[in-house]
C-alpha cells in the first residue's frame, strides 16, 4: 500500500507515526506526481486557508480535486474535512465538494477551548469501530451542521456529527492522530486494502 499523507501544512508527522504504529508505512505528498501514486490519502489538520494558499501556489489544486474524483480513499481530519466539504461557513471559503456536508470552520472555539473526551460510537460506526469509547481531542475544531443522504455519521458528540462516511472517504472533525486509539486509522487501511 503506498499511504500518502499531505504535507504542506499541519501535525502531518503524527498521523505518518500512527500508521507507523499499526505496521504501514506512509510517505510526504508534496508534488502532483506524490498525488498520482498514493493508494489512500490523510488529510491533516491545520489551517484550512494556509493549505488552500500553498495548494493554489503549488499548482496542486487539480491534483488534488482528481485524487478526490478518483475513489481512492481518503482520512480527512480537522481542516482536511473542511476542505473537502460542499460548503464552509464562518466565514465562507473554497471547499471541494468531495463529502455531502456543511461545516462551520473553528466552531468549538478558540485554542484555548480545545478539549480531549472520550466518545462512544453510533451503532453504524461501533459496527466498523467497535462499542468501546475512543477518546477524541479537539482543536479550534469545526463543526458539521448538515450531513447528505450519502453520508453516514459513524460518531456523534451530544447531536454533532464528528465521524462521518461517504464511500471510500472518512470526515473526523477531532485527531484520532493524537491518541493512542488507532481504530479509525485502522478504518481507512481497511478501505486502503479493500481497493486495492
Amino acid at each position: 500500500m503506498n499511504i500518502g499523507v499531505l504535507a504542506l501544512q499541519g501535525d502531518f508527522e503524527a498521523h505518518s507515526r500512527a500508521l507507523q504504529q499499526l505496521g504501514a508505512s506512509s510517505f510526504e505528498v508534496r508534488t502532483r506526481a506524490d498525488f498520482e501514486r498514493a493508494d489512500g490519502l490523510i488529510m491533516p489538520g491545520g489551517e484550512s486557508t494556509t493549505m488552500l494558499r500553498i495548494l493554489a501556489e503549488e499548482g496542486l489544486v487539480d491534483a488534488l480535486v482528481a485524487f478526490t474524483k478518483s475513489g481512492k480513499p481518503i482520512l480527512a481530519t480537522c481542516a482536511g474535512v473542511i476542505l473537502l466539504a460542499h460548503k464552509t461557513i464562518s466565514p465562507e471559503q473554497l471547499s471541494f465538494d468531495a463529502l455531502d456536508i456543511d461545516v462551520e470552520r473553528n466552531a468549538y472555539g478558540r485554542q484555548a477551548d480545545s478539549s480531549i473526551r472520550r466518545i462512544t460510537p453510533e451503532s453504524e460506526g461501533a459496527e466498523k469501530l467497535g462499542p468501546e469509547p475512543l477518546e477524541c481531542v479537539f482543536i479550534r475544531a469545526p463543526i458539521i451542521r448538515r450531513v447528505g443522504e450519502q453520508v453516514t455519521t459513524l460518531m456523534r458528540d451530544g447531536e454533532l456529527p464528528i465521524l462521518v462516511e461517504q464511500g471510500a472517504i472518512l470526515g473526523a472533525t477531532f485527531h484520532p492522530e493524537l491518541t493512542a486509539d488507532s481504530r479509525v486509522h485502522r478504518l481507512f487501511l481497511d478501505k486502503v486494502e479493500a481497493s486495492l
